[in-house]
C-alpha cells in the first residue's frame, strides 16, 4: 500500500515543490520519516498518530515509512502533518486517491484533530496557482490563500471535517480573503509643538520615500517624529501588499490572515543581532529590513548600534534585497524600505550648548560621528539638526482642544498633501507607476528632472562645492524632485535645487 501527496517547502519566498510518499508493508510496527527532516517533521509522526486515534482511526500493525521528496532538500516547520495524514489516509483506502489529485496540502495537526494555523500559506497558495494545482490549508489560513487567485481553496478546521469533504460527505464553503484594517492608532503629529523645518522635512522623506537622518539633543522629538511618519503615509500599492503579507506570512506575523495595506513600521532595538536586522538564523527567517519592506526601519541611537551591523545594512539600502547566505541556506527576500535614523551629536548629547557640554567637546562629538561608517551617511538622502524646543513653546497651549486646535497642522492635512504629491509624481511617468521617486535610475531621474541650463550648472557647482558622490548627487536631485512635486511644479527649479543640497550638509560633519 502506497501513496503520494504533494506539499511544499520554501527557500526564502520561494515555494520547493516536495512529495510526501507513503508506504506500508509487512514488518515489524513502526513508523519513520526520512528525507532530511529536521526535529518538527519528525516529530510529525506522534502528532499524525494521536491525531488519527482521535478520529477513531488507527494506523495498521505494519511497518510505515513515510519518504520527503527530494531528498537532499531539507524540510523544516509543522506544516508536513497534514499532507503525512493524507498519506496515510490514501494509503489504507479511508479516503479515495484521487480526491487529492491536483491538490497541494499543508498543515499543523493537534493531537485531537483539529488543524492548526502554519506559516507561508499566502507564499504556497501563490506557488500553487502557477503550477495550475489547488490547496489544502487550516481553516485559520483559508483567507491569506483566497489572494493567491482563482484556486481551488479547502480549508478545513480540522481532519475529520477534511475527510468528510473528500469523501463527498461534507461540503467546506469556500475561504474569502479581506483586508487588515487601517492602522489609525498612530499618534498626531499636532502633538509636536515647534520643529517647523524637521516637520517640513518629514514630509519631503514621505512624499518621496528617502532615508533620513536626525541629529539632536535628548528629548528634542527625533523619536517622535519618527513614530509619526507611518501615519503620513499613503497605503500600500498591490503588489507592495502582496509582498509584505507574504513576508510577515512567512515570519508568522499574520495573526488574522489578512492583506497588509498600512505600511509596516519597525524599530528595532540597538541590542539586536546581524540575524534579527538581515536576517538569517537555524532557518534563515526574513529580519527587520524585510518585516520593513514597503514601510519604515526606524533604527534610534545610531551610534549606538556596533558598526558591523549598521555596514551589514548598506547593501540592502541599495539593492532592495535581503541576501541570507549560510552553509545550508542562500535566500533572498526583499528589503525596500525607507530608513529613518536618529542619534544625539555626541555621547553627553550637548555638544553646542555651552552650559551642558562635556569637556571633551567639540572633539568627543566628531568621534561619536565617526562610528557612523562614511559609505552609511552617503545612502542617507537626506540629514537634519533637530533643535532643542524652548520650554516658552512648549508651555504655549497650541493644542487646546485637541490635535489640530489652535493652528497645529494635523497628520491627516499632511498626509492628505503628500498623496497629491505622489499623485503628482505617478501621473509625471506613467510607464512607471508606482515607483517613487527614491527609486528612480539615472535615466529616469533625467527624464522628468526638467532642469534648465541655469538650474543645471547651480546643480553641478553646488555639488562640486560639497565634493558629493556621485551617489550622493544622485540623491540630491531625488530630493529636488519631491521638494517640486509636494509643490505640483513640473520641472525641478533653483529653489527645490537648493533646498535639497541644504539637506545633505550637517555643520557636526564639516
Amino acid at each position: 500500500m502506497q501513496a503520494s501527496i504533494s506539499t511544499l517547502a520554501f527557500r526564502g519566498l520561494e515555494p520547493i515543490p516536495v512529495q510526501v510518499q507513503v508506504h506500508i508493508s509487512n514488518g515489524l510496527p513502526s513508523m519513520a520519516i526520512v528525507g532530511l527532516a529536521d526535529r518538527a517533521v519528525a516529530e510529525s509522526k506522534e502528532r499524525v498518530r494521536a491525531a488519527l486515534n482521535s478520529l477513531g482511526l488507527s494506523l495498521p500493525p505494519k511497518r510505515i515509512a513515510v519518504n520527503l521528496a527530494p531528498a537532499d532538500l531539507i524540510k523544516e516547520g509543522s506544516h508536513f502533518d497534514l499532507p503525512i495524514a493524507l498519506g496515510l489516509l490514501v494509503a489504507t483506502g479511508a479516503i479515495p486517491s484521487d480526491s487529492v489529485d491536483g491538490l497541494i496540502a499543508m498543515g499543523e495537526l493537534a493531537l485531537d484533530g483539529n488543524i492548526t494555523g502554519v506559516n507561508g500559506v499566502l507564499a504556497a497558495a501563490l506557488g500553487a496557482a502557477a503550477t495550475g494545482n489547488g490547496i489544502i490549508c487550516p481553516e485559520a489560513n483559508g483567507a491569506e490563500a483566497a489572494w493567491s487567485g482563482d484556486i481551488r481553496i479547502i480549508a478545513p478546521p480540522s481532519l475529520m471535517a477534511l475527510i468528510n469533504h473528500l469523501r463527498g460527505e461534507q461540503v467546506l464553503p469556500e475561504p474569502k480573503g479581506h483586508v487588515e484594517e487601517t492602522r489609525s492608532d498612530f499618534p498626531d503629529i499636532a502633538d509636536l509643538h515647534g520643529q517647523d523645518m524637521a516637520k517640513r522635512a518629514l514630509q519631503i522623506t514621505a512624499v518621496g520615500g528617502h532615508n533620513l537622518l536626525m541629529v539632536g539633543p535628548p528629548g528634542a522629538g527625533k523619536s517622535m517624529l519618527a513614530t509619526r511618519l507611518a501615519g503620513l503615509l499613503p497605503p500600500m500599492l498591490a503588489q507592495e501588499s502582496l509582498e509584505a503579507t507574504m513576508i510577515h506570512s512567512l515570519a508568522g506575523n499574520l495573526d488574522k490572515g489578512g492583506l497588509i495595506v498600512s505600511r509596516p513600521f519597525r524599530d528595532p532595538h540597538h541590542s539586536s543581532s546581524v540575524a534579527a536586522l538581515v536576517g538569517g538564523g537555524a532557518r534563515a527567517k526574513p529580519g527587520e529590513v524585510s518585516l520593513a519592506h514597503g514601510g519604515v526601519l526606524f533604527l534610534d541611537e545610531l551610534a549606538e548600534w556596533p558598526g558591523h551591523q549598521l555596514d551589514a545594512l548598506r547593501q540592502t539600502i541599495e539593492t532592495g534585497r535581503a541576501v541570507v547566505s549560510r552553509a545550508n541556506h542562500h535566500v533572498t527576500y526583499p528589503a525596500r524600505f525607507q530608513l529613518v535614523a536618529a542619534m544625539n551629536p555626541c555621547r553627553c548629547g550637548y555638544l553646542g550648548d555651552p552650559g551642558r557640554a562635556c569637556t571633551k567637546a567639540p572633539r568627543c562629538g566628531r568621534d561619536y560621528m565617526a562610528k557612523i561608517s562614511g559609505p552609511l551617511l552617503d545612502r542617507f538622502d537626506m540629514m537634519i539638526e533637530v533643535a532643542e524646543v524652548p520650554i516658552a513653546v512648549l508651555n504655549q497651549n497650541t493644542t487646546a482642544g485637541g490635535a489640530g486646535a489652535g493652528g497645529a497642522e494635523t497628520s491627516a492635512d499632511m498626509a492628505a498633501r503628500i498623496a497629491a504629491a505622489r499623485a503628482h509624481s505617478f501621473a509625471r511617468v506613467p510607464q512607471a507607476k508606482g515607483i517613487i521617486n527614491a527609486q528612480l535610475d539615472g535615466a529616469m531621474l533625467d527624464e522628468v528632472m526638467g532642469l534648465n541650463a541655469a538650474d543645471k550648472a547651480f546643480l553641478q557647482s553646488s555639488a562640486e562645492q560639497l565634493r558629493l558622490s556621485a551617489r550622493g548627487f544622485h540623491r540630491v536631485m531625488r530630493v529636488a524632485r519631491s521638494i517640486a512635486d509636494l509643490e505640483a511644479s513640473a520641472d525641478v527649479q533653483h529653489p527645490h535645487i537648493s533646498e535639497a543640497m541644504h539637506y545633505r550638509w550637517l555643520p557636526i560633519l564639516a
